[in-house]
């Protein structure tokens, strides 16, 4: 089991939680939330996964992800061995979840 954590700057408050997706084989939970320390503007990441080695990857999926996202958040990911492409789907439904207002 790895933990990881990344901190990307942000533009925006996020004002509203969200949550995607489920911890079951080949995919992965999204948890969305308005970040701690609003004035900070920044987007904080933390990454549990259940595959050990691959801190590049993630890092490499979150860079391109916050080149177009520039919400201030706390983003959680619990992951079970999903692809890059899971990964960047379910940030993705979180990010618009939350725009729409849905609630975790």
């Amino acid at each position: 089991m790895e933990h990881l954590t990344f901190d990307y700057p942000a533009q925006r408050a996020v004002t509203t939680r969200a949550h995607v997706g489920v911890v079951g084989s080949g995919d992965l939970e999204v948890l969305l939330s308005p970040a701690e320390n609003s004035a900070a503007l920044s987007a904080h990441v933390v990454v549990r996964t259940s595959v050990d080695g691959y801190s590049h990857i993630w890092k490499s999926v979150l860079d391109r992800f916050f080149t177009r996202y520039d919400g201030a958040a706390q983003i959680e990911i619990n992951d079970f061995g999903a692809t890059p492409g899971v990964v960047a789907l379910r940030l993705a439904e979180a990010i618009e979840a939350a725009e729409r207002g849905d609630a975790a």
